[in-house]
């Protein structure tokens, strides 16, 4: 697992050095047209709620036999590279923090509603809509870091496949009703721990009671696989740290200096301690030796 801390960092180093090179090498068409001839030649079975299984079994395996035979060779160093290589390619497929910055910088409407819309959201109210910010930079964070990474330290290079081809595969374009149902159940299944985890996590770097209450009358605390309870935990969070920073500068005699889009400032901000807050507890593991 201590592979996984070089490969996160290379990740985000990459991301922000590197954009137009990891941008071209996050490429998923060939997946695409690969359920597109699926499509085409499975009849029947791919409009079951369980043709998401023809089209992951064969690219699981592949990559699952490459992880296995390249373990070995140069001391495992083939096998580590591979690793950090399939990391890389399924983190993302954008960078979240530099979307989130390009919003935070456009300095005129078309260019925010178009920076905006890389994040999920649409429509003339979302640039002024806080919650919808926040709500979108918790989602994305999910599927673009922390899904990803919580399936690469359970199953390695497989995991990270698994989960990434299963989100792609969710929002494929002319998938029938139930294929696509499917395809949405597995993905809420793979990230209904994830989104738990990322909560824990949220409440131990902010406002635990905040958080806590969110995440309950959310109906977190149900097993229930639907992720809509990190959304509430994360919108209380903001609001909560955003009115304790008001309530700061009025006990100081200060007048609270005025930010631009300060819910997605402090979004952001939350997404990067629970990133640094799962990678420091994933490097006392491996310094404790209870990880290799």
């Amino acid at each position: 697992m201590s592979i996984t801390l070089v490969a996160v960092v290379l990740a985000l180093v990459l991301g922000h050095v590197a954009p137009a090179l990891v941008a071209s090498f996050r490429q998923y068409g060939w997946y695409m047209a690969w359920l597109h001839w699926l499509g085409e030649v499975a009849g029947k079975a791919w409009q079951g709620r369980f043709a998401i299984a023809l089209a992951l079994a064969p690219v699981l395996l592949v990559v699952a036999l490459l992880q296995w035979l390249l373990d070995g060779p140069v001391y495992g160093l083939v096998g580590l590279l591979f690793d950090i290589a399939v990391l890389v390619y399924a983190w993302g497929p954008r960078d979240l923090d530099v979307d989130v910055e390009a919003v935070i910088d456009a300095h005129d409407t078309p260019t925010r509603h178009a920076a905006i819309a890389r994040l999920g959201l649409a429509g003339e109210s979302a640039a002024l809509d806080g919650p919808a910010l926040v709500e979108a930079v918790f989602t994305n964070a999910l599927r673009r870091w922390f899904g990803v990474l919580f399936w690469f330290l359970l199953l390695g290079p497989v995991g990270a496949i698994l989960y990434r081809l299963a989100a792609q595969h969710s929002v494929a374009p002319d998938l029938l009703g139930q294929n696509r149902a499917g395809a949405l159940a597995l993905r809420t299944a793979l990230e209904w721990p994830v989104a738990q985890l990322m909560t824990l996590a949220m409440a131990l770097v902010g406002n635990f009671d905040t958080v806590f209450t969110a995440w309950r009358d959310a109906g977190g605390a149900r097993f229930r696989l639907e992720t809509g309870f990190l959304a509430q935990a994360a919108r209380a969070s903001v609001r909560g740290e955003l009115a304790e920073e008001a309530r700061e500068y009025a006990e100081e005699g200060m007048v609270q200096a005025m930010r631009d889009l300060p819910e997605l400032r402090d979004a952001m901000s939350l997404v990067w301690r629970i990133l640094l807050l799962w990678l420091a507890i994933l490097a006392v593991f491996v310094i404790g030796g209870w990880v290799g």
